[in-house]
């Protein structure tokens, strides 16, 4: 009789730590969510900045509606996948170092190089608008240059290390 209650004991404690558990992993992916939905924001932002910045340009086609919606959609994607990106693992090491030699990630040096140059377009951008300044014609170029550049390497870095890890998950 005691070894079926301490087996109905056992099983017990082995339940409550199966839902602690699941609960810890829910408000992990909660948090991660809520994150990524955060990222996706600060980059509606960005784009709205920059936009803004080049409507004030008085160029005809970056002052329309469908301009800025596609910048904030465009900085929305880009820094939702761009940024939280899948690291490499330490896959490539090699046996006869006695430490870890690192490898160089080209997708997070796209993703990294790619936040900075956005962010950098964004703040320029802020500037322009707060002191009220007009850029003149080549610094509206280069803002949206490194804009333009910024996003396509998050985005195209988010998509590269999640194909990466899809690759790895099917074997």
């Amino acid at each position: 009789m005691s070894n079926e209650r301490a087996a109905r004991a056992g099983n017990s404690v082995k339940y409550r730590l199966n839902d602690r558990i699941k609960h810890r992993f829910l408000v992990s992916r909660v948090a991660h969510v809520v994150e990524r939905i955060g990222l996706a924001m600060a980059g509606a932002m960005c784009g709205t900045f920059v936009a803004a910045c080049l409507a004030r340009a008085g160029i005809d086609p970056l002052d329309s509606i469908g301009f800025i919606a596609s910048m904030v959609l465009i900085g929305t994607i880009a820094f939702y996948l761009g940024i939280d990106i899948p690291r490499l693992r330490a896959s490539g090491i090699e046996f006869w170092a006695k430490r870890p030699i690192p490898r160089c990630d080209i997708v997070e040096l796209l993703s990294a190089t790619g936040t900075f140059l956005a962010a950098v377009a964004a703040l320029a951008s802020v500037y322009a608008i707060v002191f009220d300044e007009a850029p003149q014609r080549m610094w509206e170029f280069v803002i949206g240059s490194w804009w333009l550049l910024g996003v396509i390497m998050q985005i195209g870095s988010g998509l590269l290390g999640r194909l990466r890890l899809a690759n790895k998950a099917l074997g």
